[in-house]
């Protein structure tokens, strides 16, 4: 038997055992989980560093350094998470509708595990620790597969959090981690029906297309983040410049970065000067439209690719629009429907931007950053959902349940 086939095996009887642990036996694993990861700091931060170094070694980009890279401070945030996942309520058991019909008959449907959750992404190591923590809270068992750039760190990371589990009455086997770092195990996962429940990828777009492709196993789809930031005409300067730089700048390899900034025409001359000036200073490179290099001789000009590319690091793409209907035009040919901002003073176009765009997160006067389920207090999230059905953006606990209808009768039978 396969390493997949097997580790997926045993979390599907480690489920069933799950599905009967209580709300506070949950939150005690969890509590020791995060205690056990700040106390192997030091062993935790040396598999890392040698993840990073064949990073290096390999050619790997300073944004994706960072995306990799833990320190202790990232680990008790990681620590951190998991303590208030503990505190959060237990959606499992919540009672969603209750009603009698005429033969008397009394219907009741609550919230209930999904039951083994498949979790394929790329070189983020917090990961590991969001998607064990949201998946055991909510009773589902979960069987991780991390790129291979954090096969030391991930290894590591489920080392320390086994241990936890192994003095807790949450099944160590509930926790399980792919580690044969290749394309083949994927394949084999998209393919478990029966063990598996749902995949959820989460990283770039190749990997998601590959695993929404591919999949015989249900899919929940986290988009790539071509996230787009329109700057208004009647748009403050100093909120759209520190919007528009925190939006880019701020962490650049993350999903909900922007990739593209748009600026109406007739935003002033001077601001928009400064405004690229900032973003120029916060090290990032501006590729854009021929009216864009027109005023700013230092951009370079943008290709038809950048458009719709997800960069992952200190580089946006800047087009000069004629108005709101241009962005949205832009917005719906180039988005991935995941996280898009306007910066406006007009509370028309800002209704009219909210109301159109079709995404998962609409912002106005407020950076895409904000799309993450910690800001939006969820503890965490396994991923951000750009897709319309069963969940979308944000995913924290609510999103890894399904539903079942519990029946009542007294000897009712149909006619």
């Amino acid at each position: 038997m396969s390493e997949v086939r097997e580790k997926a095996t045993l979390a599907k009887q480690a489920a069933a055992v799950l599905n009967n642990v209580t709300t506070d036996q949950k939150n005690d694993a969890l509590v020791r989980m995060a205690e056990r990861l700040v106390a192997d700091t030091a062993a935790i931060i040396a598999a890392n560093e040698l993840d990073l170094q064949r990073g290096r070694d390999q050619g790997m980009s300073v944004s994706l350094q960072d995306r990799l890279a833990l320190t202790p401070g990232r680990i008790e945030s990681m620590a951190q998470a998991l303590r208030d996942i503990a505190q959060l309520p237990d959606p499992i058991g919540d009672e969603l509708d209750s009603f009698s019909r005429p033969n008397g008959i009394r219907i009741q449907k609550i919230r209930v595990p999904i039951g083994v959750v498949g979790m394929i992404y790329e070189a983020r190591p917090n990961v590991t620790v969001d998607a064990s923590a949201l998946c055991l809270k909510t009773g589902n068992a979960v069987v991780l597969r991390g790129g291979s750039a954090a096969l030391h760190t991930n290894a590591r990371v489920v080392e320390s959090l086994h241990a936890a589990l192994r003095g807790s009455a949450v099944p160590a086997d509930a926790l399980q981690l792919i580690e044969n770092a290749d394309r083949s195990s994927v394949d084999e996962m998209l393919k478990l029906n029966g063990l598996l429940d749902v995949v959820i990828p989460r990283g770039g777009q190749s990997l998601i297309t590959n695993v929404v492709m591919n999949a015989t196993v249900p899919v929940i789809e986290t988009g790539a983040g071509v996230c787009h930031t329109f700057v208004d005409a009647s748009a403050l300067p100093a909120m759209a410049e520190s919007i528009a730089v925190n939006a880019k700048a701020q962490r650049p390899s993350v999903c909900n970065a922007m990739e593209t900034l748009l600026v109406h025409a007739a935003y002033g001359e001077g601001d928009f000067a400064r405004l690229a000036e900032a973003l120029r200073a916060a090290g990032v490179e501006i590729r854009g439209c021929a009216e864009t290099v027109r005023r700013l001789p230092w951009a370079l000009p943008a290709t038809a690719e950048d458009w719709g590319t997800e960069y992952n690091d200190y580089v946006v793409s800047l087009r000069i629009v004629s108005g709101l209907d241009e962005a949205l035009a832009h917005i719906r040919q180039y988005g991935t429907m995941h996280s898009e901002c306007i910066v406006t003073e007009d509370h028309a176009n800002a209704e009219r931007f909210l109301q159109e765009v079709d995404a998962a997160a609409v912002y106005h006067n407020a950076s895409t950053r904000f799309t993450d389920g910690f800001e939006f207090g969820f503890g965490a999230e396994i991923g951000i959902s750009t897709q319309k059905l069963h969940a979308r953006g944000p995913m924290g606990l609510p999103a890894l349940t399904s539903t079942k209808y519990r029946i009542y009768g007294n000897g009712q039978i149909r006619n």
